[in-house]
Order: C-alpha cells, then structure tokens, then sequence
C-alpha cells in the first residue's frame, strides 16, 4: 500500500507540471492585448510598454516559464494584476468557499440520488421506478444557472415572509460573529509560513469554524447560506448518482448469489443493504469522485448567481481579464485536488473489494 502511494505521487508530478506547462503557454498564446484586456482601452501606448516590460511579457515564452517554474517551487504564484494581491493570498480566501459549497452539494446528492437509485432498483418498472427515473432525467437536463434562479425566486422572493425563506446571496450575514478559530483558542501564529496560510483556509470554511469554536449562531447562518447553492449545484451529480446506483443495483440484484440469500429466507432490507448494496459501490464511488472534482472546477455559474466569490468565479474573471497568474495557480490548485481524488478512489476499490489488489 505506501509503495503504491509513493509511485502513485510520483506519478503526479510530472502530470501537474504538464498541466502548468500547457496552461502556462496556452495563456501567453491565446489571441488579444493583455494590457488592454486589464488596463483598458484607454491605455496609451507607452503606459502598455512599461506594463510589458514590467511583468516581464517581452521576455521570450520560455524564458518566462522558466522563471515562473521557479517560483512556483517556492511557493510563489505571483501577483495578480486585477486584484492588486499575491495570488497564493488570493486563493487562500477564495478556496475554501468552493470546497465547502462543493463539499455539500456532493452530500446533498449523495443523501438523496443513492436512496432513490436503490428503491428505484428494488421497485424496478413500478410507478415509483418510472418517477425516480423521470427525476434524474430532469434533473441532468436542466441548466445550473436555470435551476439556480429559480430556487432564488421561489424561496428568496415568494416565501420572503414565511419560515421557509433563505437568503439569496452571500455566505454569512451581518452581524453574525465568525471569529477564527486560532483567535477563539488564542493560539500563537507565525507570521509567515505554511502554518499561518492554513490556519486562514481553515477558518475560512464557515461550517468547520464554528465547530471548532463552537459559534452555533455561524453554523447555523452558514448552513441556510449553502442550501440553495447546494441544491442548484448538486441536482446534476444527484440524477447521475441516482441512474448510477439504480443501475449497479439491478446489475447486482440479478446474481446468483442474491437469488440463493433470498432462499434462505433472508430479509429483504438484508439482502438489499448488506449483500447487494456495498458490491454495488465500485462503480457508484468511480461516479462520485469524477463528480467532485467537476464541482470544484465548474461553480462559475452557481458561484456568479449566489454572490460567492469562489475558485470557479475568480477563475473566469481572471480569464477573461488575462490576469496569468490566477489562471495558472487555479488551474494546478483544481489538477491536484483531480489527483488526489483519482488516489482516494483508488484505494476505496481495495477496501470495498478486498479481491482487488493494488499493485
């Protein structure tokens, strides 16, 4: 199992730095004026001069790519242009916000496709498998940005009296207290390093932050903040996970070994939960790790509609704003979390299968 790990890790080494390598080019490539996409029209043309030179851009591309490789192996993304900040700064504040809204989008999908996917099998060509079943097609068919006005409307505008109401932006109101963690347990934080960088990503996840502080008020606030960004963002992966399970399940339910437990006289809540269930998790763990990391790389849209300023949203702003630095550190930052989500799936096969060996 380590040596696994270790090849595993070796392995993605040379994957990220191709990553970094081709996004590093294609944002040099691409067609426009870099100084006239962040500076303006507007700009003369000696204020584009002293920007180029500045930055670095009338260097040949390799030579750029070499000083920035440099910089990235100590730890250094740069400085971004449009918000005046170092970048490794700017994804500390702008990461945890996809994480948790990807995190509970991933468990609201879980929470209700795998039920439905499993009664939709059991209760295969009933009404409720025909439901179930129109469901997930709905819900793969219906846009993000679509799904997510509508949640607005309905319980941001029409039950704006009632206790049903949510709010339609934002991820903590005002006024309520979201002290950090290391201040509540006045711990004593360096001023630079990696230690003070993930005492601030820590703190930045709202939900975990008041755990750690025991800030129920916040929790709370953080809770009715990510319920419609969850659910606009989680349908998709919910109606893949659902067909998914529905499928492995009937796939499942059809062996030998199902047939010859129900002759023993086995339960039917036994035989579904215990014997056909957890063989059926190989490829429904394949679907929810590739879901994940989609969530974390595609929230431009629910990230845009609930006011959040997320990785998805930074990203397309950067983009179109020809801010490099962003766009390359966000782009590495989403292929790792890719890779390691690759290795947790992994490694889930064996644990799952014990037949399967890593190897």
């Amino acid at each position: 199992m380590v040596q696994y790990l270790l090849r595993r890790v070796i392995a993605s080494i040379p994957v990220l730095f191709g990553i970094l390598i081709v996004t590093f080019i294609i944002a040099r490539v691409i067609p426009g004026d870099p100084c006239r996409a962040i500076l303006g029209e507007k700009a003369t043309a000696e204020i584009c001069e002293r920007f180029i030179e500045l930055h670095g851009l009338d260097r040949p591309i390799h030579e750029q790519l070499f000083i920035y490789m440099g910089e990235v192996l100590r730890g250094d993304f740069g400085e971004s242009i449009r918000f005046s900040m170092p970048v490794t700064r700017l994804l500390i504040e702008r990461l945890p916000t996809t994480v948790e809204l990807s995190i509970s989008a991933l468990l609201v999908s879980l929470v209700i496709g795998i039920p439905l996917g499993i009664i939709s099998a059991v209760k295969h060509n009933s009404y409720i498998d025909v439901i179930t079943m129109v469901w997930a097609n709905i819900g793969v068919s219906v846009p993000v940005f679509l799904l997510g006005l509508m949640l607005a409307y309905v319980f941001s505008l029409l039950l704006k009296d009632t206790p049903f109401w949510l709010p339609p932006s934002g991820r903590v109101s005002p006024g309520v207290p979201d002290d950090p963690f290391y201040e509540v347990w006045k711990l004593t934080v360096p001023e630079s390093g990696f230690l003070p960088a993930f005492y601030q990503f820590i703190s930045r996840l709202n939900i975990l932050n008041a755990l750690l502080t025991s800030n129920w008020e916040l929790l709370k606030d953080s809770i009715k903040h990510l319920i419609l960004p969850s659910l606009a963002l989680g349908t998709i992966p919910m109606a893949l996970i659902a067909r998914m399970a529905r499928s492995a399940m009937l796939d499942v339910l059809g062996q030998d070994y199902i047939r010859t437990a129900r002759a023993k006289g086995l339960r039917q809540r036994v035989v579904v939960m215990k014997h056909a269930f957890r063989n059926a998790l190989l490829p429904l763990v394949t679907i929810i790790g590739l879901s994940l990391g989609s969530l974390l790389g595609g929230a431009v849209l629910t990230e845009t509609i609930f006011g959040l300023s997320g990785v998805g949203r930074t990203l397309f702003e950067a983009i179109t704003a020809r801010d490099y630095g962003i766009v390359q550190a966000f782009t590495v930052v989403i292929a790792v979390f890719f890779v390691i989500i690759n290795l947790l799936v992994d490694l889930s096969y064996s644990y799952l299968d014990p037949r399967i060996r890593l190897e």
